[in-house]
């Protein structure tokens, strides 16, 4: 179980920091950095609430 949850959380943050990229492309440099920072709190939050 703790496999499938961290794989879960490296899909989705794979995911999102694609969106950043992409807002990062198309010059919304605020937004771009506001999703990295989301997904730097997908990574780190679980393991403080779950593990």
């Amino acid at each position: 179980m703790k496999y499938l949850t961290i794989i879960a959380l490296l899909v989705i943050a794979i995911y999102t920091f694609g969106f950043a990229v992409a807002l990062w492309k198309e010059k919304q440099k605020i937004g771009a950095m506001a999703v990295i920072v989301l997904v730097v709190v997908i990574m780190v939050l679980p393991f403080f609430s779950v593990f």
